[in-house]
């Protein structure tokens, strides 16, 4: 008997020791933070590491210090020109005090919902259909800054708030969407108008180009022929100075040959040619004369 009560004894410890140990000692990671009541007061917040409780007496909440994310659903609102639109957003937050986040708020993400959603309803009331598509980064400041302002007295930071999704009205909807067509074949017209623009002004300069070269090679060309003709007559005048009245006479009586020849009937000669029929006279009276007195002699 004396042997069975020896065993029951550290048994009962045993048990005992595991029961209350997780009662006594809690083990709180850095990103977490424990707020302690003792008989219903807060006695601060611990951690992170070994934090030792009293138990039966010492309540612990646990806080999480990492930055959480809150979806709020799809909201209807009614913008400054009376358009209705569903916009859904996320809302950042995390917790700068556990304990202010504990003891001042009870849900703080139904709190957050709740003031999230009039706060954007607010916000959009103030702005046109046509700014609320265009000034999305814009609405999500204002939301931060509103938001953070009630928040912070529940010990909670609102870090971002980012609208995913701003559904317009389906007549809305179809309106941009042609719009967005109009716009899209305005571009290509446009595109299209230029790129012909660019094709004509291209031509024109190759066409302005061509013609200068065109006539700068016919300038080129006219100065070699005018260099040409001047250095022909150049020559001709230097062997025209060396030949006499018998030569020329020579290139008449050829070019009489010639005419000779020739089936037409009528004939114009120079003026010049009357005065070298002198100097062929003589010639030919020379050498008759010579014929003559050869024959006599």
């Amino acid at each position: 008997m004396r042997y069975i009560t020896s065993l029951l004894i550290p048994i009962a410890i045993a048990i005992a020791a595991l029961i209350l140990i997780p009662l006594i000692v809690r083990v709180v990671r850095e990103y977490q933070r424990l707020v302690v009541f003792r008989f219903g007061r807060s006695i601060g917040r611990k951690g992170p590491g070994l934090v030792w409780l009293i138990p039966l007496i010492d309540r612990p909440v646990w806080v999480d210090l990492r930055e959480a994310f809150l979806e709020i659903p799809s909201q209807t609102c009614i913008t400054k020109d009376n358009a209705p639109i569903n916009i859904d957003f996320l809302i950042y937050w995390k917790v700068f005090d556990p304990e202010m986040s504990v003891i001042q708020v009870q849900d703080f993400a139904g709190a957050a919902r709740g003031i999230a959603t009039t706060t954007l309803r607010a916000v959009i009331g103030d702005i046109s259909l046509d700014d609320v598509l265009a000034r999305r980064e814009q609405i999500n400041q204002v939301l931060r800054a509103k938001l953070d302002e009630v928040t912070e007295r529940w010990g909670v930071k609102v870090t971002t708030v980012e609208i995913r999704e701003i559904l317009p009205p389906r007549e809305v909807q179809e309106a941009m969407t042609r719009q967005m067509s109009a716009e899209r074949t305005r571009r290509a017209v446009v595109t299209e108008a230029d790129g012909t623009k660019q094709a004509t002004i291209t031509v024109a300069e190759g066409d302005k180009q061509s013609a200068i070269l065109r006539a700068e090679g016919d300038r080129q060309a006219a100065i070699l022929r005018a260099e040409g003709f001047s250095l022909a007559l150049d020559k001709i005048f230097a062997v025209a100075k060396n030949v006499d009245s018998k030569t020329m006479a020579l290139q008449y009586l050829e070019a009489l040959k010639a005419l000779g020849a020739s089936p037409a009937t009528k004939f114009i000669f120079p003026l010049e040619f009357s005065r070298l029929l002198g100097p062929l006279g003589d010639m030919a009276g020379q050498a008759f004369g010579g014929d003559r007195g050869g024959a006599k002699g």
